[in-house]
């Protein structure tokens, strides 16, 4: 296992979901996507479910997995994605 190929595909992002943000469902087939709430709250949502985020808690999606964030409000959340390791 690559390490420094682990950590150079690595991708950090912050977002702020509104009750206006329309965020897809949409998947990341090599990478898991780990969301931190920061601030505000929503939901991580999935195709047959939701996720209630808060405050400090999180959501995590595995590779391949169709997914979205939704607010009423505003909801903050750092992003992380981070690449899948081949199993040997």
């Amino acid at each position: 296992m690559d390490l420094d190929l682990i950590k150079d595909g690595i991708v950090k992002h912050v977002y702020h979901v509104n009750a206006d943000t329309k965020v897809p469902l949409h998947k990341h087939d090599n990478k898991d996507e780990i969301f931190y709430c920061i601030k505000g709250s929503g939901f991580g949502v999935l195709e047959a479910s939701e996720v209630e985020l808060a405050k400090g808690k999180s959501f995590i999606v595995p590779a391949g997995t169709l997914h979205s964030l939704r607010s009423d409000s505003d909801l903050y959340v750092a992003a992380i994605l981070v690449p899948t390791v081949e199993e040997n």
